[in-house]
């Protein structure tokens, strides 16, 4: 569905906030932090089968401050917790957290001592893919929910107020 049939007059109106929403949604810059198993079908996905180039991201970054989508694939140690803080405060405004797998969302299988239970207790998630590992149709389906959460989000922190008193979910 191209750009010429949502328009047929060629005339587009829109807000600033929906234009803005629009790029942001269309050039998310993932930062590669796979940990474990789920790392493998994330650079599935990646690859030429699935293409993550037609939705802006062909290119995952090795630099957190020219990221703004965190893909959590694996299992996090107590030790690897504060690096993916860090990693996470250093990726610039707005930045987004994409937990990928049963181990990053909840701690895996299995409860031990050495693994955080979820990487919501690290850093705020805004989507959770399940599965063990998730298969790469599925990581593709959570970054359309993603593409959907952006794209309805307020544009400063003024709107996001404003938007949280009417009820509305950001």
């Amino acid at each position: 569905m191209g750009l010429e049939e949502k328009l047929p007059s060629g005339i587009l109106l829109t807000s600033v906030e929906k234009l803005v929403n629009w790029t942001r949604k269309s050039s998310l810059w993932p930062a590669t932090f796979g940990l474990a198993c789920c790392a493998i079908e994330m650079m599935t996905t990646g690859g030429p089968r699935y293409d993550l180039g037609r939705f802006g991201m062909e290119v995952f970054r090795a630099s957190p401050r020219q990221a703004d989508l965190m893909i959590v694939a694996g299992r996090v140690s107590n030790k690897m917790a504060p690096v993916l803080r860090q990693i996470y405060d250093q990726m610039p405004e707005p930045r987004w957290v994409l937990s990928m797998g049963v181990c990053a969302s909840s701690g895996g299988m299995f409860n031990n001592y050495a693994i955080v239970q979820g990487v919501d207790h690290v850093v705020p998630v805004d989507m959770y893919v399940p599965g063990c590992p998730p298969r790469p149709e599925m990581l593709l389906d959570g970054i359309l929910k993603l593409h959907a959460k952006i794209m309805d989000e307020p544009l400063g922190p003024k709107r996001a107020a404003l938007a949280a008193e009417q009820g509305k979910r950001t």
